[in-house]
């Protein structure tokens, strides 16, 4: 291994200390961006998060669906409603978001505007309404 004194010069590749400076502005760009992380939760995790609460439950099912059952504390904001994204805005995109339809279709389709909005966390829970009674009832 050879020491380096104090005023000695490393010659690195220029190609080198590019990537790197790229690098290191990507991963320095998308920490500081607000970059939404979109992952996904089975039923048990749903559970856990709500029972912790550790997330905002935004329920995208219709005030009917919503009006039979859901999930204490969720919000209600109908994907298919033309003001769907209007009302997505008043909600704290800085807090986590656990988002459910009845089976996960229409909530996978809303995903990405919960992106566009610069949600900072959102939880898709895989499976939906559905999967998390089935999980509730078998604890």
């Amino acid at each position: 291994m050879t020491r380096l004194t104090c005023g000695e010069r490393i010659n690195v590749p220029m190609n080198t200390l590019r990537l790197f400076a790229v690098s290191l502005f990507l991963v320095v760009s998308s920490t500081f961006a607000g970059e939404t992380q979109i992952t996904h939760a089975d039923g048990k995790e749903a559970v856990k998060l709500v029972a912790e609460k550790k997330v905002a439950v935004i329920d995208v099912r219709t005030p009917a669906e919503f009006g039979l059952a859901h999930i204490d504390g969720a919000s209600n904001i109908d994907f298919n409603a033309p003001d769907f994204e209007t009302k997505l805005k008043a909600i704290d995109k800085t807090k986590p978001v656990l988002v459910h339809c009845a089976a996960g279709g229409r909530s996978t389709k809303a995903l990405p505007t919960f992106k566009k909005l610069g949600f900072t966390t959102v939880i898709h829970l895989d499976g939906g309404f559905t999967a998390y009674e089935e999980a509730k009832g078998a604890k």
